[in-house]
């Protein structure tokens, strides 16, 4: 057991020093998802040949241990009670708008033939949150023959970290420009915009945009809570995706006669974790240092996945996948828009 374990160290500490650096890079430039750097980082260190064959244990960890340590932390930023306090139109803005872009991406995916996981992770990265979300769902979703989920992952996280950006700047100067409500502007920024970081820089630009300073700070609250509504219904996404996969493939048992749970085990973590923050009022230093360390394991775990990316085998589905993607987020927000005018 300590031998195994042993093993897992050099990849292990590998992954974790790229994510410092591309944590450090993130922090330089904001504007650039720690996340989406530690995947290129990934794929850089791969395709020129800079990852040791003793690494390649401990990538591996990081890639799937380490990632859904990092979705069970995830759960603590969520309070169901919060979401709730925005009203039942903004939580049916929420569900019409994952559910209308998730499907919608799906359909989109094979009219225009992209590869199964390609399809799925890019429809989970838009409807959900980003890259959290892509990298929850490629731990359960099976790619088509000779697909790497690896690759349509990085994939996915370039293009919904790409349109998100663009998203966090159209939307809020879209929202004044057509006269929506400073709440208004919040809900559809919170349900249109990807990361959940994009959501933040998003809203602090519409909040510099409204003469009332208390105004524009509830604006930032609304659209944060809007974006954490999204993200409560990756567990169930996950679980049902989950469930379908392993029908799909018929591989519910492992060679050693275990049998895949229905609802994967770090699915249940997350779920647990929402209801620790729902009915519990924890200090926010707790908070946030829980949501460091989420940060830091996803992080680490891009970097792994990164690393299974061969890039002449990318090139042939990258362009489409993209177009997918920004196809797929102007539906997202015009969803939203349309429940906003409807349900707000």
């Amino acid at each position: 057991m300590i031998d195994q374990a042993k093993d897992k160290l050099p990849g292990l500490a590998l992954a974790a020093v790229c994510a410092a650096l591309a944590y450090a890079i993130s922090l330089a430039v904001p504007l650039l998802s720690a996340m989406l750097i530690a995947i290129f980082i990934g794929i850089f260190i791969r395709n020129i040949g800079w990852i040791p064959q003793v690494a390649e244990p401990g990538m591996a960890v990081a890639g799937k241990t380490v990632l859904r340590a990092g979705v069970v932390l995830l759960g603590l930023r969520l309070s169901i009670p919060q979401v709730l306090e925005l009203g039942w139109g903004v939580v049916a803005v929420i569900t019409l708008t994952v559910a209308g872009t998730y499907v919608a991406s799906l359909a989109l995916g094979r009219l225009m033939r992209l590869p199964h996981a390609v399809t799925v992770l890019t429809a989970t990265g838009t409807a959900i949150c980003g890259a959290a979300a892509v990298a929850a769902m490629s731990a359960v979703v099976k790619g088509d023959d000779n697909e790497s989920v690896e690759e349509a992952a990085a994939t996915a996280i370039a293009s919904v970290t790409l349109f998100g950006t663009i998203g966090l700047i159209v939307v809020p100067w879209l929202g004044q420009a057509i006269g929506l409500e400073p709440n208004q502007i919040g809900v559809w920024i919170g349900a249109a915009v990807h990361e959940v970081g994009q959501v933040v820089a998003g809203a602090g630009i519409a909040q510099n945009a409204q003469p009332d300073s208390q105004v524009g700070a509830m604006l930032v609250d609304t659209a944060l809570v809007t974006k954490l509504g999204r993200v409560v219904l990756l567990a169930p996404l996950v679980a049902i995706i989950g469930a379908i996969e392993a029908s799909r493939h018929l591989h519910r048992t492992h060679p050693d006669g275990s049998k895949t749970p229905v609802v994967p085990y770090f699915v249940l973590g997350f779920l647990a974790m929402v209801i620790v923050r729902s009915v519990t009022n924890l200090p926010e230093s707790v908070t946030n240092g829980v949501n460091t360390i989420a940060t830091i394991l996803f992080t680490m775990a891009m970097v792994a996945m990164g690393s299974g990316v061969r890039l002449k085998k990318l090139a042939s589905t990258g362009g489409r996948a993209l177009l997918m993607g920004g196809i797929t987020g102007i539906v997202s927000a015009l969803i939203s828009l349309v429940g906003l005018y409807v349900l707000v």
